[in-house]
């Protein structure tokens, strides 16, 4: 599903018509205060998830807080991050609280919750990534309100999104969704840190540049959540190549969303992230993934080729990162050090040094068969 308007003011998210699908992402701060899960604070919340529904949008919520309810429920220190087991142990405790409350409220209102719990692997592997994006459609065909989260029991260092975030932006992209709300514990995003005298809240920002990046801060101010500003630039990033509008708002209101779309006339406040491009379903999942297996280094000629919509060739690759596979996705990489695209390596890493700088002529007899036509087909790639 995509907007059949475009959205270019916060309010625009309350509209069915310019919104017909929201991500709402609720961070753990929000939800869990010193004694515990903030009932009436999501009461309010889910209300407005009510009504967004009666208006005739449909809302998927990306939910926080199973770690941090489970360490209190099991006194552990450091909001249950203390170690991976602590977290893990932590994530099984407090997703069965924290599924509970949704259910519960979500069902004051008439409203059916359904648990998702996601892997990083089910939205990087494009099979599972498909299977998600079928569930999503269903659960909303079907009426009911998807409750997402990392499954933190069974993730690792490795294998994890690590912020919801940026699991909001590609759970938007697998929905098909118009915007992306996060809900965190600041007003937006800032010109410089919110703490700095004569800090800006941006209203509105056109892509995600470095000049945006630059103005980011880190910090998570809860120390409950793992996400800070920078994760949700990510988020925005990921959310921008698939077309998708996003939100920064403070949910510390008793009524967030409306407090972020300007309900009742009263001044929106947040920041929007309006992607300037859309690209396709499949390049917009390659673009957005988290984890790749290697990276390719090119030279300005092979930069520049890239930018005018060409594929990768041998010739123009100057180094070779990491252990892949062919049909592995890699980073591609300036000289000096910018990411320029990701891509499925049509060849292993192995076969990429032997390659690298090669003219095609040459490529047969270091390989010992016919070559392909690229290192990366245009048509498996996509310009960051």
């Amino acid at each position: 599903m995509s907007a059949l308007l475009d959205i270019v003011t916060l309010a625009d998210l309350a509209s069915p018509a310019a919104c017909p699908r929201l991500v709402v992402k609720v961070g753990s701060a929000l939800l869990v205060g010193e004694r515990g899960a903030r009932r009436g604070w999501l009461a309010a919340l889910v209300g407005e998830i009510a009504a967004a529904r009666a208006r005739g949008q449909q809302v998927i919520v990306v939910s926080s807080g199973a770690i941090a309810l489970g360490a209190r429920r099991l006194g552990l220190d450091k909001g249950g991050r203390g170690s991976l087991a602590d977290a893990q142990a932590a994530a099984a405790v407090g997703q069965i609280a924290l599924s509970g409350l949704w259910a519960e409220l979500l069902g004051d209102e008439r409203l059916i919750a359904a648990q998702l719990l996601l892997t990083l692997d089910d939205l990087e592997d494009r099979r599972r990534y498909l299977n998600v994006t079928a569930t999503l459609a269903r659960l909303l065909d079907a009426g009911a309100v998807p409750v997402i989260n990392e499954n933190d029991s069974v993730a690792t260092q490795e294998i994890r999104f690590g912020d919801n975030d940026r699991l909001a932006a590609r759970v938007a992209q697998a929905a098909r969704a118009s915007a992306i709300l996060l809900l965190s514990d600041v007003d937006g995003l800032y010109d410089r840190h919110p703490a700095q005298p004569g800090a800006r809240l941006l209203p509105r920002v056109a892509g995600v540049t470095a000049e945006i990046r630059a103005m980011a801060s880190g910090d998570s101010g809860s120390g409950m959540g793992s996400g800070g500003m920078r994760s949700k630039l990510d988020a925005a990033a990921i959310a921008e190549r698939a077309g998708i509008a996003l939100a920064i708002g403070n949910g510390h209101a008793e009524r967030p969303i409306a407090r972020v779309t300007g309900e009742g006339g009263s001044e929106a406040v947040g920041t929007l992230f309006v992607p300037r491009r859309r690209a396709a379903a499949r390049k917009a999942w390659l673009g957005g993934r988290l984890r790749l297996r290697g990276t390719l280094v090119v030279d300005a000629g092979a930069a520049a080729a890239l930018a005018r919509g060409s594929s990768l060739l041998a010739a123009g690759i100057t180094g070779v990162e990491g252990d892949f596979r062919r049909g592995d996705a890699v980073a591609i990489r300036s000289a000096e050090g910018v990411v320029l695209a990701h891509g499925l390596s049509e060849y292993d890493a192995d076969e990429c040094r032997s390659l690298q700088g090669r003219q095609s002529g040459e490529q047969a007899a270091l390989l010992g068969y016919a070559p392909r036509r690229a290192v990366v087909h245009r048509d498996q790639l996509v310009v960051l």
